[in-house]
């Protein structure tokens, strides 16, 4: 039961909508109880009230909560970097072969392996996962996610039109797939299931109303689908779904559009469709660095928040450039100031923090559970520590505030400054020049 002494930052309350949301301690105390945080405050008052438990001084980082990430694939960490094409032709020319290949157990293994490492090394602790279209591929994420210990919310890809023929089902394959899956993992380990189709334009209404079906016969699922991403794309979608007034009415008549709904992209909603998903609680998730690698447009940020929308950030590998979530926010703040119109929002570094921790936990239905440092929640941690001699190290040691050396975290941090993370207490990742050890 350690007590870890360092910096501490974390978002307990939205700073969209309340004022302080932003808590730090400069010289901050966080005790580790079981897997849980027991005591957070400044390091001394902390001390005081636990005088015989051991000290780990980490002085010189800083403490964040886990990033929880939103919408990320699976299995297109191999194809990230393809750049230049806009979103269908860029899933015909690159994601959809990648993802027949996970039709080979074994190369659906090393995937998983890479991927969840992947995810670790870069502070993501939870992470609402978009899986694979085959059954085994999709327990093997699963498998590699629970060994290593991460919070993971996925589910088999449901799709039966205008894809690779290797990647449809009939709706009878996807309900019986899906449900050996949901009875294996759903609720187990840290472990949720998320009820996804590709999109809508991939899957039917027979493919939909399995989704609709797994909903009512499994408690607890969420629910994760694509929206409004590309114009192409929504065309298409309205020409296949006559009947629906926005792409949006192509999920909401299946009963998919609820709490526990996450739906990536929303670039180009209309107003009613904003409205509608506010009074739904349910949640865009934002990938910033996806958006601008294909071409696909700016996020309306401000008109979410009107509409009373959940936001959270998503890396959507491999559209996305990367797992890093701070370069997502900050590629997110970036865009936000120079989009047409003055739609922009102006965000602060404390925006920027809650959107990649507790936003997301809160888009999960997990904020009890993560998202924050407050005490009787999971010890989901990242240990940011910069290279010595960095520009990172430079900034944090002469910053005159902890608030200012928050923006230099965003600008400036990256792979090499994620130093360890824990979730649940236990490590699950340290960089290899550390001394080794079992958790906090």
């Amino acid at each position: 039961m350690p007590l870890l002494r360092s910096a501490i930052l974390h978002t307990p309350k939205n700073p969209f909508t309340d004022e302080g949301a932003l808590e730090v301690y400069p010289d901050g105390g966080l005790l580790v109880e079981n897997g849980r945080i027991g005591a957070l405050g400044p390091y001394a008052e902390i001390r005081a009230q636990h005088p015989q438990v051991e000290t780990r001084d980490l002085r010189g980082g800083v403490l964040l909560p886990g990033f929880v990430d939103t919408h990320v694939h699976y299995p297109q960490v191999r194809v990230i970097g393809g750049l230049g094409m806009p979103l269908l032709e860029w899933l015909e020319a690159n994601t959809l072969p990648e993802e027949a290949r996970l039709a080979d157990a074994g190369y659906a293994q090393e995937v998983a392996r890479e991927f969840v490492h992947g995810l670790a090394s870069h502070g993501t602790t939870t992470a609402l996962v978009f899986g694979a279209h085959f059954r085994e591929a999709q327990a093997a994420l699963f498998e590699e996610a629970r060994r290593i210990g991460l919070r993971v919310v996925s589910g088999m890809v449901l799709s039966d039109r205008l894809l690779r023929p290797e990647l449809h089902q009939t709706p009878e394959q996807a309900h019986a797939d899906s449900s050996t899956l949901i009875r294996r993992f759903h609720g187990k380990d840290d472990l949720l299931y998320a009820v996804t189709p590709r999109f809508s334009l991939s899957a039917s209404e027979a493919i939909l109303e399995v989704c609709q079906t797994l909903q009512q016969e499994h408690a607890g699922l969420r629910f994760t689908s694509h929206i409004n991403e590309n114009g192409l794309e929504i065309a298409t979608v309205r020409e296949l779904f006559p009947w629906a007034s926005d792409y949006l009415h192509t999920y909401e008549r299946f009963g998919l559009v609820h709490r526990h709904s996450v739906l990536a992209h929303n670039l180009h909603p209309s107003d009613s469709e904003l409205q509608r998903m506010g009074a739904a609680q349910a949640t865009a998730a934002h990938c910033p660095c996806s958006n601008a690698a294909l071409g696909s447009g700016f996020f309306p940020l401000r008109r979410h928040l009107r509409a009373g929308v959940r936001v959270a950030l998503g890396t959507d590998i491999g559209g996305g450039t990367g797992f890093c979530l701070l370069k997502e926010a900050l590629q997110a703040f970036f865009l936000q100031s120079v989009m047409p119109g003055g739609e922009g929002y102006l965000m602060s570094p404390a925006h920027m923090l809650y959107l990649i921790t507790r936003a997301g936990a809160e888009a999960l239905g997990l904020e009890d559970q993560t998202g924050d440092l407050r005490p009787g929640k999971s010890a989901d941690l990242v240990y940011l520590r910069p290279p010595e001699g960095s520009p990172l190290e430079a900034v944090l040691r002469h910053s005159d505030s902890l608030e200012r050396a928050l923006s230099g975290i965003f600008a400036l941090a990256g792979a090499d400054c994620i130093a360890e993370v824990y979730r649940a207490g236990r490590t699950v990742y340290r960089q290899a020049h550390l001394t080794a050890g079992r958790g906090v």
